[in-house]
C-alpha cells in the first residue's frame, strides 16, 4: 500500500532482545538495522508513553510531498512478547496493519541476504509469532539472512551468539542495505523495493 501525505505514519519494528547481553547477537540484528535508520534521521530513542518500547518519530524521504513519516520501534520486552509493545504502538499511532514492518533474522536465507514480503507465516521466530498472535500476519516482513548453525549447534543457540568475526567484517554493509530497503518499501511500495533487493 502506497502512503500518502496526510495519512498516518508507517510503523518500523526492528526485533530483537534488550539489554547489552544480547546486542551483537544474530538475533538482534532488527535492533541494529533500526538502530541505523534512528541515526539517519537524527533521532535518540525515548520511551513511547505507556508502550513496552522505545521509538522515534522521524520522516524518510526528500523534503517534501514525497517524505513519509515513520515511527522506528524497539520493543523493550524479550524477542518472544514483542507482540504486546507492537500492537500498543500501532494503536497509539493508529497505523494501519500494512503500514507495519518487522525487521527481523531468518534462518532459511544465506547470510546477508534479504527478502521482503507483505503476510505469511512466522517460520519459527518467536517475534513473528507474538506480533502475528496480537494483531494478524498482514504486516510487512524485511528477512534479514543468517544463514543455518553449522554441525548439530541447537538454533536457539545459533541466534543467541554473536556474529562471526568474518560475518562482522560485512555486518555493516548488510545492516546498511537493509535501512535501505526498508526506506524503499516505505517510499517505492513492495514491489518496487522487492525488485532492487530481494537478493
Amino acid at each position: 500500500m502506497q502512503m500518502t501525505e496526510g495519512a498516518g505514519p508507517w510503523l518500523v519494528v526492528g526485533l530483537g532482545n534488550p539489554g547489552p547481553g544480547y546486542a551483537g547477537n544474530r538475533h538482534n540484528v532488527g535492533f541494529m538495522v533500526a538502530d541505523l535508520l534512528a541515526g539517519r534521521a537524527g533521532g535518540s530513542f525515548k520511551r513511547a508513553g505507556r508502550a513496552q518500547a522505545q521509538v522515534v518519530e522521524a520522516r524518510v524521504g526528500p523534503p517534501g510531498p514525497g517524505s513519509r513519516r515513520v515511527v522506528v520501534a524497539k520493543p523493550a520486552s524479550y524477542m518472544n512478547l514483542s507482540g504486546g509493545p507492537v500492537s500498543a504502538l500501532r494503536d497509539f499511532y493508529k497505523v494501519p496493519v500494512e503500514q507495519v514492518v518487522a525487521i527481523h533474522d531468518e534462518l532459511d536465507i544465506d547470510y546477508g541476504a534479504l527478502r521482503l514480503k507483505l503476510g505469511g507465516g512466522d517460520n519459527g521466530h518467536n517475534g513473528l509469532k507474538s506480533m502475528t498472535k496480537a494483531m494478524g500476519p498482514g504486516y510487512h516482513r524485511v528477512r534479514f539472512g543468517i544463514g543455518r548453525p553449522p554441525g548439530r549447534m541447537p538454533v536457539a543457540d545459533f541466534v543467541l551468539k554473536d556474529f562471526s568475526g568474518a560475518e562482522r567484517k560485512e555486518l555493516g554493509y548488510f545492516v546498511d542495505r537493509a535501512a535501505d530497503a526498508v526506506e524503499a518499501l516505505v517510499l517505492e511500495g513492495l514491489e518496487r523495493a522487492q525488485s532492487t533487493y530481494n537478493s
